[in-house]
């Protein structure tokens, strides 16, 4: 893959409806805030280019996995790879089914159209997305959706820009600046990018759990830097993460605006907060334009459920069948049985998808908070095991199932039911507190029963792992441009 193709195909398998339905929900409720989410993304691309992608590319990897085993050991692999395909069969891909159909639905009014309860049109709409994801993702493997998304992502990019510039329009009677100063005059306290203590993500989260969220997201989590990991070669990986990172700045533009211009309209007349986007594209949209919209939406859905389900498929043939169960299997099997593990994968999704509905509010948040019961163990053994040489695979696998299981016990057992959500800290501050825990336990395992030989990084040769020469001052400029973003809407 060439830089415009990888930085494309992260962006789109990033923006789905998941932040596009989710994250705009959170503007509507909170304002401008939310955007930490998005603009923060940036410093994290920024590291996996500078730091992460190098490594990666020099070892050969195809899964994140790989590496644990080539730093570890076999089992430490197997257990973050079961990590990971949990978390997309119960968390993620249902989330992204959920809050895609949510939206057509809405959009388009589903229910009446079809005469059907909500529930039922809900069910359609997931099975009808699924169907057609699964079929082009496990058949068509990582090619098909990575073109795939290139051409979506130039859809979205203009259909993402018409609905916050066509909002300001209609609230600015045609004139799209006077739109922007009736909704800072309406609400400029909502215009604070600093949260307070009771946000969803209050300020001091940036400084703790915020970029860990991030950089797990962009530099360790397979179905994005899987992206990455299909690169030419170390310099069209790098050029593509910083393009990306670039945009993405830029993000809470479609992101963020929307669900605020939302909230200008329909004030607190929502049931539901994760409809302000979905309504808002009703109440703007020319209805010639409807369909055009719903099918970059609908790409938007597909790539990232095809993304998690192609990265899906390749963790469990390489890291699970080909490890365990049969490792005389030719690649042909391999692939074979991968695609039928897809297709398993897709309709559990499929199944779990419509019972999202009963989730708490605010899928975004959601989604983020359950994550850390993978995100933050995985995280924590692969950044150890990049900073150290003599940290033991025993560390690893301890590292994993602690962090997993008090972040479990924490956020689903002690929060609920002993202290009370309100009393609790914030999801983000323990996860900040779980990896430094989790980052001492390696290191003191390491100090008292190092690995009898040094880790030292091989080099597969399989890729040219040259430098883009401009890949530090690119990034020392999406720093600075993070950083003022923040000091003009402080």
């Amino acid at each position: 893959l060439t830089a415009g193709v990888i930085a494309g195909s992260l962006l789109l398998t990033n923006l789905s409806t998941e932040q596009i339905v989710g994250l705009n929900g959170q503007a509507y409720s909170e304002g401008i805030l939310v955007m930490c989410w998005e603009t923060l993304a940036a410093i994290a691309m920024v590291i996996t280019a500078v730091f992460l992608l190098p490594r990666y590319l020099k070892s050969g990897l195809t899964t994140i996995p790989q590496f644990l085993e080539i730093r570890y050991d076999t089992m430490t692999k197997t257990i973050a790879t079961l990590l990971f395909l949990s978390g997309y069969v119960v968390v993620f891909l249902p989330i992204v089914l959920y809050s895609g159909s949510l939206a057509i639905v809405t959009m388009f009014d589903l229910p009446e159209a079809f005469g059907v309860s909500h529930q039922t049109a809900l069910w359609m709409v997931v099975w009808g997305i699924g169907i057609v994801g699964s079929v082009y993702a496990v058949f068509g493997g990582l090619k098909a959706v990575a073109v795939s998304d290139s051409f979506n992502a130039i859809g979205l990019l203009i259909g993402g820009l018409m609905i916050p510039i066509l909002g300001l329009i209609y609230i600015g009677d045609g004139a799209v600046f006077t739109g922007i100063e009736r909704l800072y005059e309406y609400a400029p306290e909502r215009f604070d990018s600093i949260g307070g203590p009771d946000a969803s993500v209050p300020f001091s989260t940036i400084f703790t759990g915020m970029m860990l969220v991030q950089l797990f997201y962009w530099g360790t989590n397979q179905a994005i830097i899987q992206r990455a990991l299909g690169a030419k070669n170390l310099r069209e990986g790098q050029k593509g993460l910083l393009l990306a990172a670039f945009v993405k700045i830029l993000a809470p533009v479609m992101l963020v605006l929307p669900g605020m211009i939302a909230y200008y309209i329909f004030e607190d007349n929502l049931a539901i907060a994760d409809q302000a986007y979905p309504k808002l594209v009703q109440a703007v949209l020319p209805v010639p334009l409807v369909g055009f919209f719903a099918a970059v939406l609908f790409g938007a859905i597909l790539s990232s459920f095809n993304s998690a389900l192609n990265s899906s498929v390749t963790l469990f043939g390489l890291d699970i069948y080909k490890q365990h169960l049969r490792p005389d299997a030719d690649d042909r099997t391999v692939v074979r049985v991968g695609k039928a593990f897809g297709i398993l994968l897709a309709i559990m999704a499929m199944f779990i998808a419509p019972f999202i509905a009963n989730a708490p509010a605010g899928l975004f948040g959601y989604l983020q908070e359950v994550n850390g019961c993978y995100s933050i163990p995985i995280l924590t053994v692969i950044v150890v095991g990049y900073l150290t040489k003599h940290t033991p695979a025993i560390a690893a696998k301890l590292a994993i199932v602690l962090g997993a299981g008090l972040y479990i016990i924490s956020q689903f057992i002690l929060k609920p039911y002993v202290f009370g959500a309100e009393d609790y800290p914030h999801f983000l501050h323990v996860m900040a507190i779980l990896f430094v825990l989790n980052v001492c336990i390696m290191l003191l395992i390491g100090y008292f029963r190092p690995r009898g030989e040094a880790f030292v990084l091989p080099d597969s040769g399989k890729v040219n792992i040259q430098k883009y020469k401009y890949v530090r001052p690119a990034g020392l400029a999406i720093l600075v441009i993070v950083l003022f973003t923040y000091i003009i809407f402080s």
